[in-house]
């Protein structure tokens, strides 16, 4: 079991930020031909991303919607997202001419979405957790008494146009 950190916690981060939202609805669930296979690809593509500290993925949570599963994913860059998901030579492009095949086959039975966040400003506050998501995928820190209330976290949460100018 993941050790909890005692007090009010947050993250500590500074560049470009991407949050990157993708899952898959089951709209058929009795075609376990068509959406197992998707199953499969994603922990090859998480492990593949992990393995390499240049490829921009801070880290990911799975979690589990009423329609399907979804991850949540931390990015260190848009560039880096997107060369990861047009890169003929990763795990991501097979999977997605995969899917693109079985999807013409059996049309509805499984769909796939995603959601791009380029965040400017971020916010956050654990209370007595283990470490997870955005502390986890970039840095954990105590909240400081000057931060004590979500305004002044957000507040020191500047544009990175901000941070240069300083």
């Amino acid at each position: 079991m993941a050790s909890i950190n005692p007090g009010r916690m947050t993250h500590r981060w500074n560049g470009e930020l991407v949050v990157f939202h993708i899952g898959m609805t089951v709209n058929r669930w009795w075609r376990f031909d068509q959406w197992m296979p998707l199953m499969g690809d994603m922990p090859r593509m998480l492990r593949e991303l992990s393995a390499d500290p240049a490829s921009g993925l801070l880290g990911s949570t799975m979690l589990l919607g009423a329609r399907g599963p979804y991850l949540v994913q931390y990015w260190s860059s848009l560039d880096k997202l997107y060369t990861y998901a047009s890169a003929p030579s990763q795990a991501h492009r097979p999977a997605w001419t995969r899917f693109n095949a079985r999807a013409r086959k059996v049309a509805g039975a499984v769909g796939v979405w995603h959601e791009t966040f380029v965040v400017d400003r971020a916010e956050s506050i654990y209370v007595s957790t283990p470490t997870m998501g955005l502390p986890k995928a970039t840095e954990i820190a105590p909240v400081a008494s000057r931060h004590d209330r979500a305004r002044a976290r957000a507040a020191d949460g500047r544009t990175r146009a901000d941070r240069a100018a300083e």
